[in-house]
């Protein structure tokens, strides 16, 4: 015989059964809809071309809501365990998502796996419980949906091709900023170069980790010609404290964070000799100005450098003393060498390589970028700090916002003096060689 309270127990647990399979639906529903959207976008060549929203991208958009208030498990690997690699690693697991971070040191590995905590990066900030670590990058990167890159541009090339072997439909983002040395190539070249069939994307902004660890509200940018992966990078990265945002200006977004790592150094090198705010201003607002020059070159769109991938990230690295770049340039300023600066740091400030780089690729191509030339004189030709900037404030005229005024005659002038100082550079090179002879 039953009893009332037994009838009741025996209602519950249907009731709590039913509950829970409602979820589990629910929930399988989001992991095929993300599934089927990385899968569409990895070997439908999406990211190729640029398409109309498809009825796929529109059921995204519809439950972007449902996505970010119960998070689907996303696939995802971060290769790459320095700072900014760990912390978007850790938002990801945070956000439920299936998040491995891939460490190259064993023992880093296995301390990270004991303490939850990045003690060489991120010191004294506890990871999430959920995230998972890893040294093989083989079972790191299998069978996931996206592959975050965070590794130093010096180990990016080596990076793809190592996971070349192991890419079956996987998306890939860069989140490493700056250009590859004697090549100039952005990071998203050598993945077209490297893995030309993968779906790609690019992602940067004012993303200081440490201040992104301690939930100080921040943003940043994923910029892919496929609408299905910028969707789904936002849902996997999205927060209460962190947003996302996207574009589909991969060489805008790209340029803007390598590019403004020049200007920290520059801003560091002023703070050292003290200066007011008027000239860190200055120096702010003629930065974006050679940003953009250098971006319209490179055939980006220059409304992308207004924001955060621009102006927004130019100005957290240039008014941060948290930024690698702008410490360089401070040590740089109090008569430090480079190597010096280097080697007490400890980390790669990407700045040091840009500037020459985009100092060669600018005189070249005659791209009018006295700032960046500049910091080569100091850095690479011994020239003195304080008499390069006089000779920057004696540069003559130009007009203020770029694009909106047409440039008069004394642009055209400071174009030529350029090119004549830069002859006179190289003629002054050949004589030494031939009096070396």
């Amino acid at each position: 015989m039953t009893s009332a309270n037994d009838s009741n127990t025996n209602a519950n647990k249907d009731t709590n059964e039913n509950s829970s399979n409602e979820s589990n639906k629910a929930a399988d529903k989001q992991n095929s809809l993300l599934s089927g959207i990385i899968g569409r976008a990895s070997k439908s060549g999406i990211g190729r071309k640029k398409l109309d929203p498809s009825a796929v991208e529109s059921a995204v958009a519809k439950n972007m809501a449902e996505i970010h208030s119960n998070p689907t498990k996303l696939r995802l690997a971060f290769l790459g365990g320095g700072s900014f690699g760990t912390a978007m690693a850790n938002l990801a697991a945070r956000n439920g998502c299936d998040t491995t971070l891939w460490v190259r040191n064993k023992r880093t590995v296995k301390a990270m796996q004991k303490t939850q905590m990045n003690k060489k990066y991120l010191p004294g900030h506890k990871l999430d419980d959920r995230l998972k670590y890893s040294h093989d990058l083989a079972s790191a990167v299998k069978d996931t949906d996206i592959i975050f890159i965070a590794v130093p541009g010096l180990a990016f090339r080596e990076t793809l091709k190592n996971i070349g072997p192991f890419i079956s439909g996987q998306s890939i983002v860069s989140l490493t900023k700056g250009m590859e040395k004697d090549t100039f190539a952005m990071m998203s070249d050598i993945i077209k170069e490297v893995l030309p069939e993968v779906n790609f994307g690019v992602m940067s902004g004012p993303n200081l980790a440490i201040e992104i660890m301690k939930n100080m509200p921040s943003a940043t940018v994923i910029a892919s010609e496929s609408e299905p992966l910028r969707h789904a990078v936002q849902a996997a990265l999205h927060s209460a404290f962190f947003r996302v945002f996207a574009s589909d200006d991969i060489r805008g977004v790209e340029l803007g964070g390598a590019l403004k790592n020049i200007y920290a150094i520059a801003m560091g090198m002023a703070a050292a000799y003290e200066v007011g705010e008027n000239t860190k201003a200055m120096i702010l607002t003629r930065a974006l100005a050679e940003m953009s020059r250098f971006g319209v070159e490179a055939g980006a769109n220059p409304l992308t450098f207004l924001g955060l991938s621009g102006v927004g990230d130019l100005y957290a690295t240039c008014s941060s003393e948290l930024s690698r770049n702008y410490r360089i340039g401070n040590m740089l300023g109090r008569g430090m060498s480079i190597d010096a600066a280097v080697k007490k740091l400890g980390q790669t400030a990407e700045g040091v390589n840009t500037i020459q780089q985009v100092h060669e690729k600018a005189t070249k191509d005659g791209i009018y970028m006295p700032i960046t030339h500049a910091l080569y004189a100091v850095i690479y030709e011994d020239k003195a700090a304080l008499g390069v900037a006089l000779h920057l404030m004696e540069a003559g005229f130009r007009s203020d916002v770029e694009f909106v005024m047409a440039h008069d005659h004394s642009n055209a002038a400071l174009t030529a003096q350029m090119k004549a100082a830069n002859s006179t550079s190289k003629n002054e090179s050949s004589d030494k060689d031939s009096d070396s002879k």
